[in-house]
């Protein structure tokens, strides 16, 4: 203990004195505030960036690579339809047995061409020909008495024409004994008794002829219609006949119309019925061009609108020839014709049936508007919106829009944009229930 107070009065300095010093805080002490208050603002900082981090209700955060952004210009709108037709025979005949029989033999083979006239195939059918045999022989029993009938009516004028002639010479006799008697009754060698007669006889032939003259006239009236329909029994007769005969004719198939003959697949033995189809004679260089189209552009396809085909590397022309309404698996069928043969537009190659063609189709002049590249975005909206991207690249908000004319480049947009405006243009269907993407 003395030694203690030794020290510390060698030192000068009191033994209490040491305890009215302050002693200096240390550095973890001054800095402890700091710590304190800089960790709650680091927190509130921390909690801010990640509160602004997480997107809004209907918002979606999408990565920067996978959305594709395109602006939207006014521009020139082609409006036309790409479709892809199929090559068919522009008049088409249908061959049909027009009599039930047996195959006996055929002359020609599928795909041939054929001419008018020529023989296709022969058919045999027995019965039909006892058949024609009866008939012919009762329509030939039937003109026999026709031509009877128009003997009779020729004899029963010549008859009466034969009763005039006499009646007409009997009173030209009459009356010159008529005048010889006057002429002896004014000389006094006649009585009066005598003269009247032959007046009597005069007058009587006078009246027969009259009558005769009549009764010819009326008969030979009834006769002309009686001719008439003789006429016509006998003409009706020789239809008949004549139809009897093709009958058995038609048991010789023969093509109509020149062409290439197709589906035509007979075969000796086999059994027809009548109206059993045969095949068909295709039309041979001469083409058009059928169209399965979707049911949306029915409304827009019309008869007598303009395209071009592709054939060969040249652009052949046609032109809508007629529009089939009936819709089946969502797309109606239109037929084109072209307007200059392709052999004349300067193809090489020949068509062929069910050949495919590649065809644009115009449904519009080409105008000025305000277009957006066509794609994937189109299938997810329906046309009916857009997601149009903010100036500095990082959000995208749903806008309503309609849509006019498109093609497979191209989508005229009638409201709900600007030029310069750019859009979403990738696939927007797992958008659907989100107004708003924040891009990153």
């Amino acid at each position: 203990m003395s030694h203690g107070i030794e020290q510390a009065s060698k030192a000068g300095t009191a033994p209490g004195a040491g305890m009215d010093r302050r002693v200096a805080p240390s550095r973890a002490r001054r800095l402890k505030p700091w710590l304190k208050y800089g960790a709650a603002a680091l927190a509130l900082v921390a909690a801010t960036a990640a509160w602004r981090m997480v997107p809004a209700s209907g918002t979606l955060a999408v990565g920067a690579d996978s959305v594709t952004i395109e602006p939207v210009r006014t521009a020139a709108f082609l409006d036309y339809l790409p479709v892809r037709a199929t090559v068919a025979p522009l008049h088409v005949v249908l061959l049909g047995a027009v009599q039930g029989g047996q195959v006996a033999s055929v002359a020609v083979q599928d795909g041939a061409l054929v001419h008018p006239g020529d023989v296709l195939a022969r058919l045999t059918n027995p019965q039909l020909e006892l058949d024609v045999t009866s008939r012919e022989a009762d329509i030939a029993g039937q003109l026999g008495g026709i031509s009877a009938q128009r003997l009779t009516l020729q004899q029963s004028q010549t008859t009466e024409d034969g009763q005039i002639a006499e009646a007409s010479y009997n009173l030209l006799k009459a009356a010159h004994e008529l005048d010889i008697r006057r002429q002896l009754l004014a000389q006094g060698f006649e009585s009066d008794a005598n003269v009247k007669s032959f007046a009597d006889e005069d007058a009587y032939y006078t009246r027969r002829l009259a009558l005769l003259r009549a009764a010819r006239d009326k008969d030979r009236a009834v006769a002309q219609a009686q001719a008439r329909d003789i006429d016509r029994t006998a003409e009706r007769l020789r239809h008949t006949l004549a139809a009897v005969e093709d009958s058995l004719t038609s048991l010789i198939l023969r093509a109509p119309v020149e062409g290439r003959l197709t589906n035509f697949t007979l075969q000796p033995g086999q059994t027809l019925k009548a109206g059993d189809p045969i095949g068909q004679i295709d039309s041979q260089g001469a083409w058009r061009l059928d169209a399965d189209i979707d049911e949306f552009y029915l409304a827009r396809v019309a008869v007598g609108e303009h395209g071009i085909a592709h054939i060969d590397d040249h652009d052949v022309p046609f032109t809508v020839a007629r529009v089939h309404p009936q819709i089946t698996s969502g797309q109606f069928r239109a037929e084109l014709t072209f307007d200059t043969p392709p052999s004349k537009a300067g193809t090489t190659s020949a068509l062929r049936r069910g050949e495919s063609v590649e065809c644009r189709l115009t449904l519009g002049q080409t105008h000025q508007a305000l277009i957006a590249p066509n794609g994937a975005w189109m299938d997810g909206s329906g046309g009916n919106s857009a997601f149009v991207v903010s100036a500095d690249g990082h959000h995208a908000t749903r806008r309503p829009i309609t849509v006019g004319g498109r093609n497979p480049e191209q989508v005229e947009i009638t409201s709900g944009l600007q030029d310069g405006d750019r859009i979403v243009t990738s696939a927007t269907t797992r958008f659907h229930d989100f107004t708003q993407l924040l891009i990153r």
